[in-house]
């Protein structure tokens, strides 16, 4: 027995067994890693270039306060931000206090009453259903005339591009993509796809604005939305742009005038983009988003080695092991209720805070059943840290995410293996 073996038995009770079983699988997976690196190169280079480019120094981490005017950092973030995402423009804010706070000063910077929302990859994210209105909340779109339509995604998961023809209508102003699987059973959608996508849509009608929820995607691909005709991206700083060091924050790119709309509604029309105190947070936002490529890799090794674990032991997951990821996150169907917290407990005992916390599921807003959240982060609510969330409903699955190092990544769910084994919820062969 070497000396991590003994440590990782010693210290976090993981079984000589379970290692075993776990060093295998990595054994498996290695090989995909090479592709994931070479990404995560590119994508380190993007962003170093892009830093240079707009000279950031020192001085651009100087705090503002009050109306922030002349707030040089800011200013030169939110363009090394839109030189990353190969943008006209961006807003990266710290008043922008999570992704779904972001989509919704897009869509109210952009969106005016008797114009039409439409998703043409079916229902949106559960917390944007009150912003929209699908679920009735105080202050949503439709209390401002703004109506919503959505064309489901066909069986197999694919574009229904035949219906989506036919949803686009003269009061279309704006549609929403969502990247990400969300809490739905279903591919996330690649770069390309999202290309094609709002190609086919600019075809029909070529004044459309095409927003996309970039959450959980950036630095996954070594291209972005807006470089494949998105007008507007959308995503939060405590997942993976910020690098795990952002403390809040959001971000919008895109065209100029788009931006602009939204920089109106976060702040006041006249004033825009003008105000807005960093409060010393710049620094943070420039140094997570130049670490941000590498923690992304070793979140997808982290869910890559999640997914090869679960699918040997019988699960079904999303996305397959070997398959090519475009976001951070891993499904996988637990079952049944008590595996799923099993496992989630496990990621929690695996976390460098809180790791002594039993999270249990409870009735979250903006949810619509009760949920368990396991996230021992340093941020609160930060997903680019190994975190694993579940609505305990049928199928009873789990998403899996974050890991700011592929090391942590690989601890963390050895440890929840760990304690599914312990709890008798898996049981691995002789």
């Amino acid at each position: 027995m070497d000396f991590l073996t003994q440590y990782m038995e010693k210290e976090f009770h993981i079984h000589k067994k379970t290692q075993q079983f776990c060093a295998n699988i990595e054994k498996e997976i290695t090989p995909l890693f090479h592709e994931i690196d070479r990404n995560t190169e590119y994508n380190q280079a993007k962003v170093l270039r892009a830093m240079q480019k707009n000279r950031v120094s020192d001085i651009h981490f100087a705090a503002t306060t009050g109306y922030g005017y002349n707030d040089m950092g800011r200013d030169t973030l939110e363009q090394v931000y839109a030189d990353v995402f190969g943008a006209e423009a961006g807003l990266v804010r710290p008043q922008l206090i999570s992704g779904t706070h972001a989509l919704t000063v897009a869509l109210f910077g952009n969106l005016r009453p008797g114009d039409e929302l439409l998703s043409p990859v079916g229902k949106p994210y559960d917390t944007l259903e009150g912003v929209i209105g699908i679920r009735d909340t105080v202050g949503s779109l439709k209390e401002y005339n703004i109506t919503y339509r959505q064309v489901d995604l066909l069986e197999d998961g694919s574009i229904d591009y035949e219906n989506i023809k036919k949803a686009i209508t003269s009061k279309t102003k704006m549609v929403t993509i969502q990247r990400s699987k969300g809490y739905e059973w279903r591919p996330t959608l690649s770069v390309k796809e999202i290309g094609t996508l709002i190609q086919f849509i600019k075809s029909i009608k070529p004044d459309v604005i095409c927003m996309v929820d970039n959450c959980y995607g950036e630095f996954v691909d070594v291209i972005e939305p807006t470089e494949v005709g998105a007008d507007l991206a959308v995503g939060s700083l405590i997942k993976n742009p910020g690098g795990g060091l952002a403390p809040i924050g959001g971000y919008i790119v895109g065209r100029e005038q788009y931006v602009e709309n939204s920089a109106y509604r976060l702040t006041a029309p006249g004033l825009g983009k003008e105000v807005g105190a960093t409060l010393g947070l710049t620094q943070s936002f420039f140094q997570g988003l130049f670490l941000a490529p590498q923690v992304v890799s070793g979140s997808i090794k982290g869910a890559i080695f999640a997914a090869k674990i679960f699918e040997s032991l019988g699960f079904e997951v999303m996305p397959h092991s070997m398959e090519k990821r475009h976001d951070i996150i891993q499904a996988i169907q637990m079952q049944n209720s008590e595996n799923v917290i099993a496992f989630c407990q496990g990621i929690q005992k695996g976390a460098p805070v809180d790791s002594f916390v039993k999270p249990e599921p409870w009735d979250m807003p903006g949810y619509d059943c009760p949920v368990i959240m396991a996230a021992g982060s340093f941020i609160q609510g930060s997903s680019i840290e190994l975190s694993a969330d579940a609505p305990i409903k049928p199928p009873y699955t789990v998403f899996l995410q974050g890991g700011l190092s592929w090391h942590h990544a690989k601890m963390g769910i050895m440890i929840a293996l760990q304690n599914m084994i312990n709890e008798g919820r898996i049981h691995l062969k002789k």
